[in-house]
Order: C-alpha cells, then structure tokens, then sequence
C-alpha cells in the first residue's frame, strides 16, 4: 500500500469517467486518491470509485475557455496541495496535451514523485516519463491504465477494466416513469461534433411511430433544444436541464440504448453498461474516443474531409459527415441494440 496519490485529469466530464480504471488501478494500491479536476470534469469525478477527493482547479492551458494566467490564483494551487504532503502524482492527458505544466506546479508543491505520457523533453519535471506510439490508437481509457501501469499501479484482480461509477445511483423513476424507454442527448460540448436539431426531431418522432418511449436529456444550458426536439412527438420526456449528473447516469443506467453524439453523456452511457447509438464526428479518431466497453453502433462517415482535424467548429460546409445519417438509420441501429423492432 502506498501513500497519497494525486491524480490529475483537468479537462471535461468524459474525458475524466475514461480515466476511471486508470484511477481505480491507483486506488487499488494507494492509502487515498485525490483527483485534481476541472470545472468541467469534477462532478464526474466525484462519481468514479476509487476516489476519495476532488479538488478543482480551472487551468489556462487546459480550458476550452481558458482564464489568464493569475500568479495567486496559482499559488494558492500550489499552497493546496503542498499541505496535503503527496507521495505521488500521476498526470493523465489527452495525446493533444502536454502534462508539463501541471508536472512544473506539482514540483513545487513538492510532489515526491510523478509520473505522465509525454513526447516532449521532461527534464526535471518527470520521475515516470511513459510514452505511448500515437499510431496505434489505443482507446483513451486503455492509454490511461497503461500510464498508471507504467507508474506501478494496476487493477485488482475481478476488475475487467471497463468504465463504472459509484453506486448506488439516484433512484430516476419520478422523472423517467417506468421502463422502457430510450435516452436521446442532443446537446454535445464542441460544435462539429454536432447533429442537426431537426435530424434529432426527425429520428425522435421515427422512434415513437415505431413504439419506443424517448426521455430526452441535457443540461441547463440546452434546455432550448431539448424542448424543442421533445416536441416532435407526443409522449416524449424532456429532462432538459432537470438531473445532476448523478441523476443522469441513473437515466441512463435504467435505459435501453442512448442516442449521443460524441460528448459526454456517451461516456456516461457506457460507465453505467448502456448500448451507445453514437453520432460520432471524425474530428477525432473514433478508435480512441468511441463509448467503450458497451455495444455500439457508430454513425457518420469516418472518411469525411473533417477527417482527425480536431476542429471545434465543423470546417466542410454543409457538416456531411453526420447529415449522411437519417432518422431511419437511427431507429435501426437502436433496434440492432436492443433487439426490438416494435412496428416493423
């Protein structure tokens, strides 16, 4: 058993339950697990087993909308975890990212030992420099263990690897009514990752005339478009801005089969063992970023001229990459998921 482990992952919510077996492979040897999160990525921290705190810190080179670099701000980060006298830090980040930064703050906090992916020059900054072959496109929370293995640290035995997070989950009956039903997500985080709100209109009232129930999902700020594409069929839940994110792993968890674009509440879906319907954009690569560990049906074209641009706006007019998929599509991925084909 080792001592205090910091665990680093300060982007957003999916990125962070991607990390939950790398984070349950420290916990299975360290005395506690911090994790260092985001502002994006904490209340998904807070879910994943293993962990014993959350702290959250919002970086300038991690945000989508970062804040200028403010010396106290960094400081008291500092101050923070120097006084929580950690034996270790493991840094964990997407290919695109550098860990360096958070490694240089964690030295001075006098973290003992710390580890991270990087294919930059380390120097001091590294006790564990792991480094993974970009070419093989290893899914994200596969490249995440192998780095807490890298660091020393590995599953228990019985753990299959798979993403999960902390249970019991809020009982979501009041809001769902009983099953079963199917979740559709409209909202996504980055644009080009997007399909259209009359598409997701359009395959909403596809699914009810075929006879399946539709609890639609998203956050406060995407209560617009959840209204607007539960409308397009009698009967249909809208849950737009109405559950934690607790309360949405139990919608989720109690479904059939979600409909998501690339974004979050896929990940979600998949920690809680739902079959994923993914909408998926290749502005990243879908080996590494696809829900995994559950069944799932990728739609959209994989060779579009996006193609592992990273784009956060969609640079091909007209987005032909997901306006390739139909509503029709839709309905008979989710009917390959879940084995039922009500109003064939």
């Amino acid at each position: 058993m080792t001592g205090r482990v910091l665990a680093v992952r300060l982007d957003n919510a999916g990125d962070v339950l991607l990390t939950g077996p790398a984070i349950r492979a420290l916990a299975a040897r360290a005395g506690r697990v911090t994790v260092l999160a985001g502002p994006s990525g904490a209340e998904a921290a807070r879910l994943l087993p293993g962990v014993g705190e959350v702290l959250t810190w919002r970086a300038p080179w991690a945000d989508f909308d970062p804040p200028p670099v403010d010396p106290a701000a960094v400081t008291r980060l500092v101050t923070e975890l120097r006084s929580r006298d950690l034996d270790e830090a493991v840094i964990f980040t997407s290919f695109h990212q550098s860990p360096l930064p958070a490694a240089l703050l964690l030295r001075l906090a006098g973290v003992r030992r710390i580890s991270a992916i990087s294919e930059d020059y380390p120097g001091s900054l590294l006790d564990v420099r792991h480094r993974v072959p970009e070419h093989a496109d290893l899914p994200e929370a596969e490249r995440a263990l192998s780095l807490a293995r890298a660091a020393g640290y590995d599953l228990p035995a019985g753990d299959d690897g798979r993403l999960a997070v902390r249970r019991p989950l809020p009982d979501t009956r009041r809001l769902t009514g009983e099953e079963p039903y199917l979740v559709c997500h409209p909202g996504v985080s980055v644009p080009a990752r997007a399909w259209l709100p009359e598409r997701w209109r359009a395959a909403v009232a596809e699914l009810v005339a075929a006879g399946h129930r539709v609890v639609v999902t998203g956050s406060p700020r995407e209560i617009e478009l959840t209204g607007a594409v539960a409308e397009a069929a009698p009967g249909v839940v809208d849950l737009g801005g109405r559950t934690s994110l607790a309360e949405l792993a139990g919608v989720l968890d109690r479904a059939a089969c979600a409909v998501v674009a690339n974004t979050g509440p896929a990940h979600l879906a998949a920690a809680v063992g739902t079959p994923v319907v993914s909408l998926f954009a290749p502005v990243v690569p879908a080996p590494r970023w696809a829900p995994y560990g559950v069944p799932t049906v990728l739609l959209g074209d994989q060779e579009a001229p996006c193609r592992n641009s990273r784009a956060r706006v969609c640079p091909v007019p007209g987005h032909p990459c997901l306006t390739s998929v139909t509503a029709l599509d839709v309905r008979a991925a989710v009917e390959k998921l879940t084995g039922e084909s009500l109003n064939a």
